[in-house]
């Protein structure tokens, strides 16, 4: 059984976030980030790695709303390094073919790196098709078969279509067997991060029984991303199909930049408009986040430790000396 730990201690933002990846976790703190994946032989392998970003040291990644579009790109390129790190364990050995000696051939080398970078940037073309483009014409083909006349009702409509077809894509890759293994790890990085927010040392049995929902996890932004595209989108008024495209493709830097800050701040605060409005996205972290088995949590538990003091942040904070007492309830 998951205690509610929220109720016993106070929450404090640790500043650590990370990514589920195939047979792994992985951890970010600062400038910072671990991989811990489980090798097939059994053994836990650790990567430790520094990644700054695009413009990391540039001021305009500290500006409200702006800086979330930075954020965004850069979780998207550290979580393809992970998630191809993760993959190596388990790729099976394949003979080089004619593509890649011919890529590598061109870019020197860098013929993975180069891949990697074009499944990303295919990956958000897919992404804005699929969950932005689409249900616009859906809903304008609604409005022209039933003659619907009311643009607030059609903007509806098309918000309502994009939420179903994102818990529709959820629900729908949860039934693969790889991607559950990925979720169970995504509930042991959850685990791991509310266990020492809450105040409680990062052990084994500590972290079992924590809660696997974190308001500031990446399943959340996505729902706000949702949510706040609808209310963007809403007040588009112009009559061309394509500049209407072109529109909602253009504000989504916008539509990132303010989830990002709702992101951000559901994650700094417990009051109530939060938990409302963390409310949904909570939600369906129950369908992205399975109940991990004590080895995913081993795997997460070594990834925060590569990078986090969690000792001296539970001094810091909870004012815990957690080499003085060690019984922990």
């Amino acid at each position: 059984m998951v205690i509610n730990m929220a109720r016993r201690r106070k929450v404090c933002y640790s500043g650590v976030g990370g990514q589920a990846v195939l047979e792994g976790v992985m951890m970010k703190n600062k400038d910072r980030y671990a991989v811990a994946v489980r090798k097939p032989n059994g053994e836990i392998d650790v990567e430790i790695s520094n990644y700054q970003g695009i413009l990391e040291d540039s001021k305009v990644k500290k500006i409200p709303f702006i800086r979330g579009v930075f954020n965004f790109v850069d979780s998207l390129i550290l979580g393809m390094k992970a998630l191809n790190h993760s993959a190596d364990f388990y790729e099976e050995e394949e003979e080089e073919t004619k593509f890649d000696k011919a890529l590598n051939k061109i870019t020197k080398g860098r013929g993975e790196e180069v891949m990697s970078t074009f499944v990303t940037l295919l990956s958000i073309v897919l992404a804005v098709g699929i969950f932005i483009v689409l249900p616009y014409f859906i809903s304008a083909k609604l409005q022209e078969h039933f003659n619907i006349m009311n643009d607030s009702l059609i903007a509806i409509i098309e918000g309502v279509l994009r939420i179903t077809i994102f818990l529709l894509y959820v629900v729908g890759i949860s039934a693969m067997k790889d991607i559950r293994r990925v979720y169970m790890y995504h509930g042991a990085e959850h685990k791991c991060i509310n266990c020492i927010e809450h105040g409680y040392e990062l052990t084994l049995r500590n972290a079992k029984r924590s809660s696997r929902l974190h308001k500031r996890c990446g399943t959340s932004f996505l729902f706000f991303v949702m949510f706040v595209s609808i209310i963007l989108f809403f007040f588009i008024r112009v009559d061309n199909t394509l500049l209407k495209v072109l529109l909602r493709i253009a504000l989504m830097p916008v539509v990132a930049g303010i989830s990002f800050e709702i992101i951000r701040l559901a994650g700094r605060s417990d009051n109530i408009f939060v938990q409302i409005l963390s409310a949904p996205g909570m939600l369906i972290q129950r369908m992205t986040t399975k109940e991990p088995d004590e080895k995913m949590l081993e795997v997460a538990i070594a990834s925060v430790e590569a990078v986090f003091d969690w000792k001296q942040y539970l001094k810091d904070n909870f004012d815990k000396d957690v080499d003085a007492d060690t019984d922990e309830e």
